[in-house]
């Protein structure tokens, strides 16, 4: 889908007058091309601008919202900053099941316009996978690519037996259909959890051992 801009009008609505990308789905998702998987340092968006030698580092946005929401409105000019770091996860907008389904299909839409955008400027992209409840597998999925490297979290789903399963449900979905040859997983690993996994700490279980090591 490339939508053609108002030769009267250069405001930027919600990105549509920049990028021009395949799209799936119902919703014409942005699609994404695999990528194969990178041995990085993984680094939170948060802290990205501060990082002095980006060598062989990477960002992810395991992060709540709000802290990288700022993308979506002004995406040109944090591109030169993420070109400099070798992988960049696509930013971890939430898909709570208790959220309206069009802010969902909204959130998966920014997630995956951004990724092929930073994609279209040459960036290293690995997909950060999300889902919410087995209802969101109709569209959850569009734009994703198959057989490459793939990002999952699983911060706040293992915390009750209910969150647990459709976790678990969701992830088995997400190997049936992408078949990924790498999983970064940031989180606790739950055993069911099959795949090449590679796991990144997160950042309080880092947190909690740097205390341990103060003592």
């Amino acid at each position: 889908m490339c939508l053609e801009r108002s030769e009267r009008n250069d405001k930027n609505y919600e990105n549509v007058n920049k990028g021009c990308f395949l799209t799936a789905g119902e919703y014409n998702i942005p699609i994404l091309a695999p990528v194969e998987y990178r041995q990085c340092e993984w680094v939170g968006f948060n802290y990205a601008s501060s990082v002095k030698d980006r060598r062989g580092k990477g960002i992810h946005f395991f992060l709540e919202d709000y802290q990288f929401t700022r993308l979506w409105g002004n995406i040109d000019y944090y591109v030169p900053m993420l070109s400099s770091y070798d992988s960049i996860m696509t930013p971890d907008f939430s898909l709570y099941t208790d959220f309206p389904i069009a802010l969902q299909i909204y959130n998966h839409y920014r997630k995956h316009w951004i990724g092929a955008y930073l994609q279209q400027m040459g960036c290293h992209v690995v997909p950060t996978i999300c889902w919410s409840d087995r209802e969101s597998f109709r569209w959850c999925f569009d734009g994703e690519p198959t057989q490459g490297v793939v990002a999952v979290s699983s911060v706040g789903t293992q915390n009750s037996k209910k969150r647990r399963e459709m976790f678990l449900e969701g992830y088995i979905e997400m190997m049936d259909r992408l078949q990924p040859t790498h999983v970064i997983f940031y989180g606790t690993v739950p055993e069911e959890c099959r795949g090449d996994i590679v796991r990144i700490k997160a950042f309080s279980e880092r947190f909690h051992e740097a205390e341990i090591s103060q003592w």
